[in-house]
């Protein structure tokens, strides 16, 4: 069984630290080609990096291109999911259904 990681499951994890413990310890009892993401995750992560390093001056922009590039490996080191016609088919019945959850979201499935 696949295990999703949704966009906020890889910014604790890339985070690390005490808040990244519990899922780190839950990841660890699952093989490694269950874990899995999504492109639309790494889509939206990217935007918010590009943000950053867009921003940021000095200092601050070698800090930011360090993490866009710690970001990257993350990704790389995992399967992801691509968004595809049928994911798009699955968006657009989700869409029509009108449920109540964010745009990006309706584009993934997060099992955790």
């Amino acid at each position: 069984m696949l295990r999703i990681l949704d966009s906020d499951h890889m910014s604790v994890l890339e985070r690390g630290g005490a808040p990244a413990l519990p899922l780190a310890l839950k990841l660890e009892t699952v093989p490694d080609e269950e874990i899995v993401t999504t492109i639309v995750n790494y889509a939206e992560q990217c935007k918010g990096w590009l943000a950053v390093t867009a921003r940021a001056k000095g200092e601050v922009l070698i800090r930011a291109y360090l993490q866009l590039g710690q970001h990257l490996e993350v990704y790389t080191a995992m399967d992801i999911l691509s968004y595809d016609v049928r994911a798009h088919a699955i968006f657009q019945s989700l869409q029509a259904q009108k449920i109540r959850i964010g745009t990006q979201d309706l584009k993934k499935s997060p099992i955790f």
